[in-house]
């Protein structure tokens, strides 16, 4: 098989799958919009958490252009990337009791806040006890996820539930278990993971859904706009003075 048919196979299930959560997740997309939405016109903060390669899906929405000004990174140290050494400590601090509420309880969310945790397969203890404990200290709670592995693997916190299990709304990614979109019988183990490319479209697909609810109440949006072009900076530091108390990854 030619690497150009596997990439046309690729992009294929790429756009499948987009398409699959723009139909199937339409509800749940404009929720979260509107939450998001409701939050920054009552003066509430954005947060994202992400672990792993998920952790590429929250900072996708945070600090960048023609994204909102107000959603900051909740960083939990050594696992947002892949930049630790080695590398499989970002995965055994997921399994970590305990680590999710150490980084909220010294954290600035708080009542009223919205936060987004993004986890493919939600079994991990820190997503899971990260979605309890903030929905216990008054915080709404985004999950996005793929529901499948609720079904198909078993939890590894100690309540044997999962992130879908502990929020306001529900964004399922519908990844199959394993992420890995393409197979071939001279390769082993699948390959190809479509994860990163769903659910970074999911939350923009939730981001431009909360700027039109806002402008529809009236409100301009908190956007950023690039700093490579003309008036960019100009802009984006206006808009950083004026919703500052509520951005903290300047600080």
């Amino acid at each position: 098989m030619s690497d150009s048919k596997l990439a046309g196979q690729f992009f294929d299930a790429a756009i499948g799958m987009l398409q699959r959560v723009r139909d199937e997740d339409a509800g749940e997309i404009a929720a979260a919009g509107t939450l998001i939405a409701d939050t920054v016109a009552a003066g509430g903060r954005l947060f994202a958490f992400g672990a792993g390669h998920s952790s590429l899906a929250a900072q996708d929405i945070v600090y960048r252009a023609g994204g909102l000004a107000l959603m900051n990174l909740l960083a939990v140290p050594g696992v947002v990337g892949v930049d630790v050494m080695p590398a499989t400590l970002g995965s055994a601090l997921e399994r970590v009791d305990g680590l999710a509420s150490a980084v909220l309880d010294s954290s600035p969310v708080r009542s009223g806040d919205v936060l987004v945790i993004i986890s493919l397969s939600g079994r991990n203890a820190l997503p899971v006890e990260m979605a309890m404990k903030a929905r216990a200290l008054g915080v709404k709670v985004i999950g996005v996820t793929s529901v499948a592995y609720a079904s198909e693997t078993r939890s590894r916190h100690v309540s044997g539930t999962y992130l879908k299990d502990h929020c306001d709304i529900v964004l399922d990614s519908r990844i199959a278990v394993g992420d890995a979109e393409l197979t071939l019988d001279a390769i082993e183990a699948p390959f190809a993971p479509a994860s990163t490319v769903v659910t970074t479209a999911l939350l923009q697909a939730v981001m431009a859904t909360a700027a039109g609810a806002l402008a529809d109440r009236g409100i301009e949006p908190p956007l950023l706009r690039s700093g490579n072009v003309d008036g960019g900076h100009e802009w984006n530091s206006r808009v950083m003075t004026e919703y500052g108390d509520r951005i903290f990854y300047r600080r």
